[in-house]
């Protein structure tokens, strides 16, 4: 893979990242299952971060704001199974996705930019409510609305700081 198009958006070297996202499965008890993980590829959870997108603003549109908020939550879970997948780390607890973004948070605030760490923990936190807001139905149009927002903007800042040349082609 070449190195990432925009330096001052993507700082980190390769290994830096890969460390922290074993790091992170380690700290959730995330074993690698090679034979499942064989059939989920980076690219397919790129491509599923991208229709959970559009599907989020589909049910906003609607009306739908479980399902909105919920696929707001998709957008970036997907989002970090795929920076994960790419780095060598697939995702198979729900707990490693939290503790993989903290994981890259970190790296963020070790490279200088603890304001860039906080607002991506802040911002999965939103992600985290969005997928609350599935089961309880509590989240006014206008908080789902902001969260999808943000949401989008976690993801892509994941991308931009963490993926290779900043962005995935199209799954």
């Amino acid at each position: 893979m070449s190195p990432p198009a925009n330096t001052a958006t993507a700082p980190y070297p390769r290994a830096d990242i890969a460390a922290a996202v074993a790091r992170a499965l380690r700290r959730a008890n995330d074993r690698p299952h090679p034979e499942q993980d064989a059939d989920h590829s980076p690219r397919k959870y790129a491509g599923r971060a991208q229709n959970f997108h559009s599907s989020a603003w589909q049910h906003l549109d609607a009306g739908d704001l479980p399902q909105a908020s919920n696929k707001a939550w998709g957008l970036v879970a997907e989002t970090v199974k795929a920076i994960s997948a790419e780095h060598g780390g697939y995702i198979h607890k729900h707990r490693s996705i939290s503790e993989v973004v903290v994981e890259l948070s970190r790296l963020a605030r070790n490279a200088g930019a603890a304001d860039t760490a906080h607002r991506m923990l802040l911002a999965f936190r939103i992600a985290s409510d969005q997928h609350s807001n599935f089961y309880e139905d509590d989240l006014a149009a206008d908080v789902v609305l902001a969260g999808l927002i943000d949401c989008e903007a976690l993801s892509a800042q994941l991308f931009a700081r963490f993926w290779p040349d900043g962005a995935p082609a199209t799954a």
